[in-house]
């Protein structure tokens, strides 16, 4: 049995061989509610929230959503 460890990792690729940007992100098929816009921001479901949520998404579409998400 060989002494080296089980656990290492495979070397890194070369620039070459990455994953293309277009393959990495996803995103929903819909569009975001105002209350996914709410609880993505760290906030309570309350009519306040949700009006600014619908203002948001009204101003940015969906961008509103990506840019609370990490």
């Amino acid at each position: 049995m060989s002494e080296e460890s089980e656990s290492r990792s495979a070397p890194a690729p070369d620039a070459r061989e990455a994953t293309p940007d277009r393959l990495l992100h996803t995103g929903g098929d819909g569009q975001p509610s105002a209350e996914d816009l709410v609880l993505a921001s760290g906030r309570d479901l309350t009519p306040e929230n949700i009006e600014w949520a619908e203002r948001r998404l009204a101003e940015e579409g969906r961008s509103a959503i990506d840019k609370r998400l990490p």
